[in-house]
């Protein structure tokens, strides 16, 4: 049976925090999600513009309609504005002991409004968080509840054997306010674990409590621990906030659907290699491939690392006049064209396809007669230490490159070395546009 999660919260009119947020991640952890709306906001990306919240009385009469149909194998609760509320929601729940529940104690909005009364904190302490299985708690929010002055994992260790002493099973301590990298900690009464995750320096962070305490509940729906929960929360939450796009005018959301959105591109950038390779097996460019055959790669948006990158297993070999490939294109098929690509992305973007082709004269020649943007380096004047490392020096030439050009050229060449043949790499923004420039060079090349 598909896992069923329910989320109790505010409504945010921006789509990225609340029950927005919530259900998007129970969606995209492969979760049934169900709602009970507790307040409704005006909100967007920059700030809280009004607040209106549901009556105690209706709140609880959405609990009971659904869980008494439906059922839910984890509850997660979020923004619970005033004591009312709160003392509704934790005397449905009391009937829903045996289902987990996740608490995250939202105090405050992203933007810095208030989104619980403060006279409402006692309420939730005594009420609510007895009943919990896991609670999230931010800085701020320890900081409300325990009194003490959080300021490294030290501190926050101490709030979460506080936190727990009010009843919560669970404590998760989040320190994403801290510097340095992101540390989140885990209380169970026994001892500590601790979860680390790159900082992603981006102002797209809006929803991030929300989507952490849901994908927490998402995963407890689906039969895991807590710490194994927990732990994949983190995961998902690091590469929602890493690929997030600006929207709006404030803090933009994560996104939730980032996998979705990446599985479809992958399919995409294979199709395009696919077809630009047919382009490629159809002309007679066999005169441009150098002794170590050639291969053609893409990169994802943003890529970050070599398998990030798709191109040919066995590369694109010559046979005659004219070129073949002995298998599809696979992410992960060439450390080599991922380097250069790589590279090329970390300073444009949009420059996220590469071709290597045979260096010579008449080669080099036509690139110039088609007023394409050259660079090079010189393999002899590669530092020791970079040439010791394996998988190197095409890192260092092409950064080498660019940078001698000011912008990511269209022809990056070297003269090559003892032991590594001369080469021609051309760059575009998709593999339609390489194989475009690829062409035209193969044509001026027979011209002269």
């Amino acid at each position: 049976m598909l896992p069923r999660a329910l989320t109790i919260a505010g409504s945010d009119s921006g789509g990225g925090a609340g029950i927005q947020a919530d259900l998007k991640t129970f969606a995209a952890a492969e979760v049934y999600g169900m709602s009970v709306l507790t307040s409704i906001t005006a909100q967007n990306t920059v700030g809280v513009q009004g607040v209106f919240d549901l009556p105690p009385e209706f709140v609880a009469r959405q609990i009971d309609s659904v869980l008494s149909d439906i059922g839910a194998q984890a509850i997660k609760t979020g923004m619970l504005s005033n004591a009312g509320i709160i003392t509704a929601v934790a005397e449905r729940l009391q009937v829903y002991r045996d289902i987990p529940l996740v608490v995250d104690p939202v105090m405050v909005a992203k933007s810095g409004d208030p989104l619980l009364d403060p006279a409402a904190v006692t309420t939730l302490i005594e009420r609510l968080l007895p009943l919990a299985t896991v609670v999230t708690p931010n800085l701020n929010e320890a900081r409300t509840l325990t009194g003490l002055d959080i300021s490294d994992v030290e501190g926050m260790q101490e709030a979460a054997r506080r936190i727990r002493q009010m009843g919560a099973a669970h404590v998760v301590v989040k320190g994403g306010h801290l510097a340095g990298r992101a540390i989140d900690v885990l209380y169970d009464g026994m001892g500590f674990q601790t979860f680390e995750a790159e900082r992603i320096d981006t102002p797209n962070t809006h929803g991030t409590g929300c989507t952490f305490a849901s994908a927490i509940a998402a995963e407890l729906a689906k039969g895991r621990d807590v710490r194994d929960a927990v732990a994949e929360a983190k995961a998902y939450l690091t590469e929602a906030i890493r690929y997030a796009e600006p929207i709006g005018h404030g803090h933009g959301p994560v996104h939730h659907f980032y996998s979705l959105y990446r599985d479809a591109e992958k399919q995409a950038v294979l199709e395009a290699l696919s077809a630009a390779v047919k382009r490629l097996e159809g002309a007679a460019v066999g005169a441009l491939i150098p002794e170590v055959q050639s291969n053609l790669g893409m990169g994802l948006s943003g890529a970050r690392t070599p398998a990030d990158v798709a191109a040919f297993p066995g590369r694109i070999v010559r046979l005659g006049r004219t070129v073949r490939t002995l298998a599809p294109p696979e992410f992960g098929a060439s450390a080599h064209i991922a380097k250069i690509i790589l590279t090329a992305i970390r300073h444009d973007p949009t420059r996220q396809a590469v071709m290597n082709i045979r260096y010579s004269d008449d080669i080099l020649a036509a690139c110039r007669a088609l007023d394409l943007c050259i660079a090079s380096f010189d393999r002899l004047q590669e530092p020791k230490d970079v040439k010791a490392r394996e998988g190197s020096s095409l890192e260092w030439g092409t950064e080498q490159a660019i940078l001698s050009a000011g912008a990511v050229p269209d022809i990056i060449y070297d003269l090559g070395d003892v032991g590594k043949e001369p080469m021609v790499r051309v760059i575009g923004t998709e593999p339609a546009a390489v194989v475009d420039t690829v062409l035209k060079i193969v044509e001026r090349v027979r011209e002269r």
